[in-house]
């Protein structure tokens, strides 16, 4: 493995140079050097100009593309062009092409139409990288490898007979008789029985439900068959050129997207964690737009294990796929991006650079748009690239998260199934309204995989965690007896990593810990809200979309219940002491403001013997976002006011990178920015 290891906060984006006429390259380069822009990804849907043909290469084009920007001391991330293969290679070899699963093949004309599984299209990827390799790898220009794009985008799922086969053979692999694979499937429901691997097919359309844990099988095996595309373009690269880092671009947290990929799994096979996020939603305040951020930046910093990452994409302004494309006012573009380098990102990067004039992307914003370099847009990126060429010597440090949050794609994705109780809400809801709770409070989050070392944590939340194994429980019983406070939530510890359900009451995996027991489920309709109240009558939460029929254990302590309906009297939050720690159950998804309330409440008994988070008040009361990266003695306060309100942050002696200031008490106008360095404690 060969770590990326910057001496300066990469600052670019995507350069597709091949869409202009040659004579406009130059010019649009020296803008790039004007706007700071240290860093170009180059190549990433070039595959039919590399290879026009079967038996034809041209490299003349990319070969005076990379020496300009190398001119202006531009590094370029060269990028393996295979995401979308030439038409002519997809009428040559129509079975590379995807089938959807209701059998339709899909035709020429598009991006991403190719089939993990085949193996036409793996041998000719492989042969255009090691073409490119071989040539670029003492390129002076060349900083990082950057396999395809976004693998899984379009093709995440493909059902044709290539693909059928290496799911079998999958299967075999992880279940290696055909008897383990009925007993984990529960085959014998509906008849299901089989008698060899020979009879499984992937789940596509059919007469009504597919079995669940075939259905779950299936998305571990279409995560694992991108990831093989990545690996293979890899070693293909590390043979070539041993010592220049490899990534590829993850998708995680856009939208209500779950994803199609397990990048806790994906995250060994890249030299650096690199990610696109792109905010969504017109209607949104830019206070929530920030939520969709942290909660995007704290996923993806918990998948490199902590370490610093590279944010590969994120949108000047507009985008091109919604359905209205919010375009950023004056300013936010700013504090956007400051937002990501606060959460642990040691890269900020577009898409795109240059705004394209065709095809399906040329409404996407740019940090030279349509209107050129006189523009506002062009203006507020070359003021960005100078602010983070001031963050240069912040590279390498780390955000310090007091809080683990539990998070895995196959128990999100085991969710996603028609069959379960209620369809209302996506997957990582609740993770979401857990993390924005708690942020608001004052906490800073790593989302871990629940297999992760959470020693080093003192607030644990399991949002949701459907699938877990039994060991999980057993841990975070071990760490609250040791003093840590554990928060689990409804849908959590349900069924094991088979979508097995366990018998004797919900939550599964964590009743002993928590000292409750579920007897069933009862989901709410949308829009339907239920009372929580505490002891004395206070009102603590609205519930929404989930209640249990609940009953709490002699030694727990019931701290609200259900104010009226069919489960009036029955406990809506339980706290019960294990060792020196404690652990509370919440079988409900509380209102925005109930679960901020419950969040302070946890985190002001969390670390009892420390002083109150100075912070906490003024970023859980207003707009502000308050972020602490630290190397060494030194910490980086990342201050950032999203509202329209000035403030006065608690006093903090230090200077303020960004402008030279020193001082020991600061005033943060609406919509600015702060970076203090100050000494850690």
């Amino acid at each position: 493995m060969t770590r990326w290891a910057p001496d300066r906060v990469a600052f670019g984006g995507d350069w597709n140079p091949e869409q202009w006429p040659v004579e406009e390259w130059e010019a649009q380069v020296r803008a790039l050097d004007q706007a700071k822009v240290n860093l170009a990804r180059v190549g990433v849907f070039s595959w039919s100009l590399l290879q026009p043909g079967p038996d034809e290469w041209d490299f003349a084009w990319l070969d005076h593309a990379m020496a300009l920007l190398h001119e202006r001391r531009i590094d370029v991330v060269l990028a393996t062009s295979t995401a979308s293969p030439p038409p002519w290679f997809s009428r040559m070899h129509p079975e590379s092409r995807v089938i959807d699963e209701r059998g339709y093949r899909h035709e020429i004309g598009s991006r991403q139409n190719w089939c993990p599984s085949s193996p036409v299209f793996r041998q000719a990827s492989l042969t255009l990288v090691r073409r490119l390799a071989e040539r670029y790898v003492d390129h002076p220009a060349l900083r990082m490898w950057h396999t395809n794009n976004e693998l899984g985008c379009h093709n995440a799922e493909c059902f044709c007979e290539h693909s059928a086969t290496a799911f079998r053979v999958w299967l075999r692999d992880r279940y290696r008789t055909i008897a383990r694979l009925n007993e984990a499937w529960g085959a014998r429901f509906w008849s299901q029985s089989y008698a060899s691997f020979d009879e499984v097919a992937p789940p596509a359309v059919s007469t009504t439900f597919s079995n669940p844990t075939h259905v779950l099988d299936w998305r571990r095996f279409c995560s694992d068959a991108l990831l093989a595309q990545h690996v293979a373009e890899r070693e293909v690269l590390r043979d070539v050129a041993p010592g220049i880092p490899v990534t590829t671009n993850f998708m995680i947290g856009t939208g209500n997207s779950v994803g199609r990929s397990d990048y806790f799994r994906w995250a060994a096979s890249v030299d650096v964690v690199a990610n696109d996020h792109y905010e969504v939603g017109w209607d949104s305040s830019e206070a929530r737009l920030h939520e969709q951020r942290a909660w995007s930046a704290d996923f993806t910093r918990g998948v490199a294990g902590g370490a610093p990452w590279f944010l590969m994409e994120h949108a000047p302004s507009g985008v091109n796929w919604q359905t209205v494309n919010r375009t950023r006012p004056p300013g936010e573009l700013r504090r956007a991006t400051m937002s990501y380098l606060a959460r642990g990102a040691d890269a900020a990067c577009f898409f795109q650079l240059v705004q394209s004039t065709s095809g399906a992307e040329k409404y996407h914003s740019a940090i030279v748009p349509h209107a050129g370099t006189d523009s506002r847009a062009f203006r507020e990126a070359c003021a960005l690239g100078e602010e983070v060429a001031r963050l240069a010597e912040a590279i390498g440090s780390t955000v310090h998260a007091d809080t683990a949050m539990l998070v895995d794609w196959e128990s999100a994705w085991a969710l996603q199934h028609p069959t379960m109780p209620s369809n209302g809400f996506e997957p990582f809801d609740i993770a979401k309204a857990a993390h924005r709770a708690l942020t608001r409070a004052g906490a800073t989050v790593d989302m871990r995989h629940p297999r992760d070392d959470l020693s080093s944590y003192r607030f644990v939340v399991v949002p949701g965690l459907y699938l877990c194994d039994d060991e999980l429980g057993d841990r975070l019983e071990a760490m609250a007896r040791k003093g840590a406070r554990i928060l689990v939530t409804c849908l959590s510890g349900i069924a094991d990593a088979t979508d097995r359900v366990r018998g004797g009451g919900y939550p599964g995996a964590f009743r002993r810990l928590l000292g409750v027991r579920g007897e069933a489920f009862a989901p709410l309709p949308a829009g339907r809200t239920v009372a929580a109240v505490s002891p004395e009558g206070a009102g603590l939460y609205q519930g929404r979309f989930w209640q249990e029929e609940l009953t709490a254990d002699a030694e727990t302590e019931v701290l609200a219940r259900w104010n009226d309906g069919a489960w009036a009297g029955q406990p809506a939050l339980t706290r019960r002491s294990v060792g020196s720690g404690f652990a509370w159950y919440l079988p409900s998804i509380p209102d925005p403001d109930g679960f901020l309330a419950l969040a302070r409440s946890i985190r002001r008994g969390a670390e009892p013997s420390s002083a109150p988070d100075p912070f906490a008040d003024l970023v859980a009361t207003t707009d502000v976002e308050v972020v602490r990266r630290r190397t060494g003695g030194v910490e980086y306060v990342f201050a950032l006011n999203h509202g329209d309100i000035d403030v006065t942050l608690p006093a903090l002696e230090g200077r303020d990178i960004l402008t030279g200031q020193s001082a020991a008490s600061w005033k943060l106008r609406a919509g600015d920015v702060r970076v203090i360095r100050t000494s850690s404690s």
